[in-house]
């Protein structure tokens, strides 16, 4: 193994993503054969004993990458200090230490993906890369034509206004409408905060399709491998 990055080598020892990695090295809680690193641009082979949190981790041999259909109740977290559920405990028998790419927040369900490879999951979660997601929501109210513009130009939320979204109607209800929201960033509850912007609360939210994949017939709770034409699907470019 050459020479890489200590954050790109904490990612494929699927300790962290590549951004978390990075904050672990920030936070003094790496070192390098016995020295504590804080800052970036060290550079690591196998030869070198990379601690976390004074245990070793070594870069892994077998790169997996996981679709899950993540049930509401779950966190996207490898291990949580109150003992909640995570979307871990929904893969049993996965001998690899792998992490969400990604979040999908407590109350949200949808399609999960989860990983060793540090490289996979930052181009999906790098907005620079402009990966599609693809959400299904019931929203309160009925939307208008000011709303669906508002999406395709961009939402004002908190700090920082939206990318260029969409969003179409797919059923009305007395009360409700169910949509179909397209993005390209994956900010913190980013559908949920466009849609209250525009005065419609979200009561439901499922991520049906990442890029290219798609949820199909997965069963809610359920997970498969993804086979290396979906892996070439999401890494050969934008979606």
């Amino acid at each position: 193994m050459s020479e890489i990055r200590l954050q790109k080598f904490l990612a494929e020892s699927g300790s962290a993503s590549r951004r978390k990695a990075e904050k672990l090295i920030k936070q003094g809680r790496v070192s390098v054969n016995g020295c504590i690193i804080t800052e970036m641009g060290v550079r690591v082979s196998e030869e070198d004993l990379v601690e976390l949190d004074g245990k070793a981790v070594s870069a892994e041999k077998r790169k997996v990458y996981i679709m899950l259909n993540k049930p509401v109740g779950y966190l996207c977290t490898v291990k949580d200090q109150f003992s909640r559920k995570t979307v871990i405990d929904l893969i049993p028998g996965v001998k690899e230490r792998v992490y969400p790419v990604g979040r999908l927040d407590y109350n949200t369900s949808g399609l999960l993906l989860l990983t060793n490879d540090g490289d996979f999951s930052y181009r999906l979660t790098h907005p620079g890369h402009e990966i599609k997601k693809v959400y299904i929501a019931d929203i309160i109210g009925m939307i208008s034509d000011e709303d669906i513009k508002k999406f395709r130009i961009g939402i004002e939320i908190e700090d920082y206004v939206t990318s260029p979204a969409d969003i179409r109607v797919v059923k009305k209800q007395a009360d409700t409408t169910t949509v179909e929201i397209v993005i390209h960033e994956g900010r913190n509850r980013q559908v949920r905060k466009m849609c209250d912007e525009i005065g419609h609360t979200v009561v439901k939210l499922k991520r049906t399709a990442i890029g290219n994949l798609n949820l199909g017939d997965l069963k809610e709770g359920g997970w498969k491998y993804l086979d290396s034409s979906e892996i070439e699907e999401i890494k050969k470019g934008p979606m």
